[in-house]
């Protein structure tokens, strides 16, 4: 970072945010969108993404960061009461289960922090600066190894005893139309298990990015998909 750079930035309000995703963590930090600068590098162990992300923010920041939110693959525990709160828990990334996520950021930057849900915060993401800024509700889901869904209810984010599983709704399943049983170890067909990416594949043996356009089973993900919007909206 250049003196300049660094100058400037000591006159403006700098936040990070961190998506630790199942696959990739993605580190950013600006004012906004506009000055967004981010880096993103393999999910790998705790202590590794951990130190890359403070490497990452100290080298940009030229300043004391004001505040850091990390969205994170779950499950996690959001509960502030909770003697687990901000640890990664049940997840089946074995390095990763009951890490203490939110506790090793605080510690080494030592600013306020923001957790939750990765869904979560991309709600909040589309609300505040996408397709979604100007309205007061709206709906995101996510379809890809999972299916994740976050709610803006007047401009605040639903959250539940713990979040909401959206994937894991029943829809109406045409057995004659699609036999197939489902991919989901705990529910099988509910919608995860239904429309998934691993559901794809289970279904078809090919990865959904290898499909055809005019392949059967994109008739079968629209349908699902509606089916659960039509639940949602109707919720």
């Amino acid at each position: 970072m250049s003196r300049n750079e660094s100058d400037r930035n000591r006159d403006k309000t700098m936040y990070g945010g961190i998506e630790a995703g199942g696959t990739k963590f993605v580190c950013g930090i600006g004012t906004g969108p506009e000055d967004l600068r981010v880096v993103s590098f393999p999910t790998t162990r705790p202590d590794e993404c951990v130190r890359q992300s403070i490497e990452f923010f100290r080298e940009k920041a030229g300043t004391t960061l004001s505040a850091v939110g990390i969205a994170s693959f779950g499950p996690i525990d959001l509960d502030p009461g909770s003697r687990t709160y901000g640890y990664i828990t049940t997840t089946p990334k074995p390095k990763w289960r009951d890490y203490d996520i939110v506790g090793a950021i605080t510690k080494a930057l030592a600013v306020p922090l923001a957790f939750d849900t990765d869904v979560n915060a991309a709600a909040l993401a589309e609300a505040q600066w996408g397709a979604a800024r100007d309205v007061k509700d709206s709906l995101y889901i996510t379809v890809g190894t999972g299916i994740g869904g976050g709610a803006v209810i007047g401009g605040r984010v639903i959250h539940g005893l713990m979040h909401p599983e959206m994937g894991h709704i029943r829809v109406p399943h045409d057995w004659k139309d699609d036999p197939f049983t489902g991919a989901c170890p705990s529910h099988g067909d509910c919608l995860e298990g239904l429309a998934s990416g691993p559901a794809i594949l289970q279904r078809w043996g090919i990865r959904a990015e290898d499909l055809p356009v005019d392949h059967h089973a994109w008739h079968l993900e629209a349908h699902y998909l509606a089916l659960a919007l039509s639940t949602f909206v109707c919720s």
